[in-house]
Order: structure tokens, then C-alpha cells, then sequence
């Protein structure tokens, strides 16, 4: 386990952990109406930035506004009081496993490698304008953005003076690697139904509303329980941060024990609270008596042949910070989103269960709360996944100043998308990302 005597910073504490995209939502609806539709190793740069690039990735020491983003001070990390400013966001978002106590995720035993293929000529409809991909990276404050179609890497480009060999922030992206690892125990056996109250895991829980909560409703975040996420320094996902990342810190069970009003019956509404992601960890940790990191490691990244040993941050307990804070170089989080568009199966091996990531991806009919348009304006969700409208079965994990993994499992297209945006939601900013997604899908899908 890393630790480095620093505390998280109280900036970073009050920040939108739960990627809430209420405003994002009612735009995307107006946005998404005008949509259309190996000469180098791993880790060795790409000859340009155009369709004739030979393959590889493309590094570029600058990116928009990158004055604003400490630029000549070469993007530095900051200290515990000033991670979060704007200055620091690029360094922080590359660091945060370094800069904070995390347990390291161990790299595969054997690497397994994307094979490339030439870049694509990729453009988009934004609005009335016709947009290229390039266009797109010189105006959003994206550090790296990798487009693969299932084993063939088509794109990938890194931003201010980012590279390979960085470990990006995942912010709540986080919450579905919990999700899936809550799949893999019940298939061992270790979580004997979904259906099961917290309480049967969490002993700690037992007199608390939460415990009293099936894992099945805290999956789909709609306990019931009261939980605030305005965002405003004083309510409770401030109040969970700072128990959780601030030393001396509090017992995580005790923590989370402190949301303890029902407010609605638990499986009728869907409300985003990252305590419940929370929650699942400790489910997690005490069904399998293993660490989270751990338990990731020997299940599933290891075998989908991780390059990098990963990072992810831990409570003053030890005790993996489900809800978000896991860290990843690109690639990775490519083989990660290769995983989810084979349902869970990896050369042959089926490493989640495939029922699990079908019914983690889909709405049932008796859990309309859950679907898109009712759920939120725009996206549904599934077992901490954003489920996109449409017939298709798509879908997406979500962080932060835009941090993406978008899947069609039908035509294995994934797109993998760091950035730090200046607010922790933009409405704009990711629907732009979104009309860039769709357009990927019309272009390369076939």
C-alpha cells in the first residue's frame, strides 16, 4: 500500500464526487436531436495528428488554455490545500495515487497488447458546425482520448504534456468497478444474493437504515435513504469526504451509519448518493475478506493483461474509497472497457459473469424508475452504470470534469476520455462528447 503523509485537501473534499449531471441532462436532449450518426509497440509515438498517422500514440506538451492549467510551471500537482485549483488539475488528475494513501492494483504477469490500426478520419456534427476529432481536442481540456474497436486501438492521443505512462484520476468511474466485483462474488458464492440487507455483511449496520437495505437497491442507488449532494461545502457527500479523506479520519462503518433517514420506500426512486457505492465496498471487503485492490487484481486485472499497476485511494482504515479514486493509465482503462463489451468475458474466459453485466446494463420493466428519461432526463442506470437511451444496449461510466468509458457491446467500440474540466459538471462540454461518441459509432461501427 502507498501512503504519503498527506491529507486530502478540504477544496477537494466539497468537490461534485458523484458526477450529478442534472443540468447536463435537459441539454443533452436538444443536443443528441441533431446528431448524425502494428509499425509500433505499445507506449511508442505516432508519426502526426492526421488519417495518415502512422500507428501509435500522439503526445502533445500543450492543450487549450494550458496557461491557465500551469503550463510554465509544468502542470505541477500542488499541495494538500491547492490540489484542486485550476493550476493543479492536470497534476493532480495524473497523480492522485501518488499524492494520496492508495493501495496499488498489481500489473498483469503477462501483458496482453492492443494491436493498431492507422487513425480514422473522424468527424461530428456540434450544433451547426461540422467538427474533426482534432477539433474536438483543441477545444475541450481533454488529457487523453482513445478510441478502440474491440482488440484494435484507432485512436489515441494524449494533452498537456500527459503520456502512456500516466495513471488518470477515474473520480466515480470507480463505482462500476465495485459494481462488477459485487458480480464476481456472488458467482463465488461469497455474497449468497443480492437480495440480502447490507446488515448480513455489515454487522455494524444492523440498527441503521442502510443495513436494513438490500445490496440489490443500493446497486441501483435507490435505497430510499436521505443523502445531499448539492455540492455546497456542508452537505453530506462534504460530510463523507471529509470523514473518509481527512486525518485522523472515521470508521467507515460509523460513517456512513450517520445517513440514517428513510425518506422514500427503498426500489421506487432513483437518487445518486455515492455513500451507497460506499457501502458496497464494505459489503465487498467483508464478503471476500480481501481488499478491494486486491480481490481486482486477482479476478479480473490480471487477467485481462493490465500493463500498469493501478492505484486506488484508500480511508485512514485501509479500506478502498469505493465511491471513487481509482487510478489507471489509458490503455488499461481500454482493456477495462474491452471487458464490458464482451459482457464480461476476456479470450474466452468469462472473468464477470455475463448475466451479472446484462442485467448490471439493462432496465427491467418492473424497475422503470431506473430507465432513461425517468432516472435522469437523458441516461438510465443499472447496477452503477449510466445506461444510454435507445434500442441498442449502450452504456457508460462516468466521473468528474469528464471522465468517460463509453460501450456498444454490439459493435465493441469503446472510447476512453480524460479530462479536466474547469467545473465539476458542464452541461456542454459532455454533450459534446456525446455527439463525438455517436459519431464514432455511425463511422466505425459497421
Amino acid at each position: 500500500m502507498i501512503r504519503i503523509s498527506m491529507s486530502a485537501p478540504s477544496a477537494f473534499a466539497a468537490l461534485d464526487m458523484s458526477c450529478c449531471l442534472r443540468s447536463l441532462l435537459l441539454s443533452l436532449n436538444l443536443v443528441m436531436a441533431g446528431l448524425t450518426p502494428s509499425a509500433h509497440a505499445q507506449g511508442m509515438p505516432g508519426a502526426g495528428n492526421n488519417g495518415a498517422a502512422a500507428p501509435g500514440p500522439v503526445f502533445s506538451d500543450t492543450g487549450p488554455d494550458a496557461a491557465a492549467y500551469g503550463a510554465a510551471a509544468g502542470f505541477p500537482v500542488g499541495t494538500r490545500a491547492t490540489a484542486s485549483q485550476l493550476e493543479n488539475l492536470v497534476g493532480t488528475y495524473s497523480h492522485f495515487g501518488e499524492m494520496f494513501p492508495s493501495r496499488q492494483v498489481r500489473r498483469a504477469t503477462t501483458p496482453w497488447l492492443f494491436k493498431r490500426a492507422p487513425e480514422p478520419a473522424i468527424s461530428y456534427k456540434f450544433g451547426s458546425e461540422q467538427r474533426s476529432i482534432s477539433d474536438y481536442l483543441g477545444q475541450n481540456p481533454t488529457t487523453a482520448l482513445l478510441i478502440a474497436k474491440d482488440d484494435t486501438i484507432l485512436y489515441e492521443h494524449y494533452q498537456y504534456a500527459r503520456t502512456d505512462r500516466h495513471r488518470f484520476l477515474s473520480q466515480s468511474m470507480a463505482k462500476t468497478i465495485t459494481a462488477m466485483l459485487i458480480g464476481v462474488a456472488v458467482s463465488e458464492g461469497k455474497i449468497k444474493s443480492i437480495d440480502d440487507p447490507v446488515s448480513a455483511y455489515v454487522p455494524g449496520l444492523a440498527d441503521a437504515e442502510y443495513g436494513k437495505t438490500s445490496i440489490r437497491d443500493l446497486l441501483h442507488m435507490s435505497s430510499g435513504v436521505a443523502f445531499s449532494e448539492i455540492y455546497d461545502g456542508q452537505d453530506d457527500i462534504a460530510r463523507l469526504s471529509r470523514d473518509l479523506f481527512v486525518e485522523p479520519g472515521k470508521d467507515p462503518v460509523a460513517t456512513v451509519a450517520q445517513f440514517n433517514t428513510r425518506a422514500t420506500p427503498p426500489g421506487t426512486k432513483w437518487h445518486y448518493a455515492s455513500v451507497e457505492t460506499e457501502i458496497l465496498g464494505l459489503v465487498l471487503r467483508s464478503a471476500t475478506g480481501e481488499p478491494l485492490a486486491d480481490y481486482l487484481h486477482s479476478r479480473v486485472w490480471d487477467a485481462i493483461g493490465a500493463e500498469a499497476d493501478a492505484a486506488w485511494a484508500v480511508d485512514h482504515t485501509g479500506q478502498e474509497i469505493a465511491f471513487c479514486c481509482f487510478n489507471a493509465t489509458l490503455r488499461d482503462y481500454a482493456r477495462l472497457g474491452r471487458l464490458l463489451a464482451h459482457d464480461g468475458a476476456w479470450e474466452g474466459r468469462q472473468l464477470i459473469p455475463r448475466q451479472w453485466v446484462l442485467d448490471a446494463t439493462t432496465v427491467k420493466p418492473a424497475d422503470g424508475h431506473l430507465a432513461p428519461g425517468t432516472a435522469t432526463p437523458y441516461f438510465g442506470y443499472g447496477y452503477q452504470v449510466w445506461l444510454l437511451p435507445g434500442e441498442r444496449r449502450r452504456f457508460a461510466l462516468l466521473g468528474i470534469r469528464g471522465q468517460i468509458i463509453l460501450v456498444d457491446p454490439a459493435t465493441k467500440l469503446v472510447m476512453v476520455h480524460t479530462a479536466v474540466r474547469r467545473k465539476p459538471s458542464e452541461p456542454r462540454s459532455y454533450a459534446e462528447t456525446l455527439a463525438l461518441w455517436f459519431a464514432v459509432l455511425g463511422q466505425l461501427g459497421q
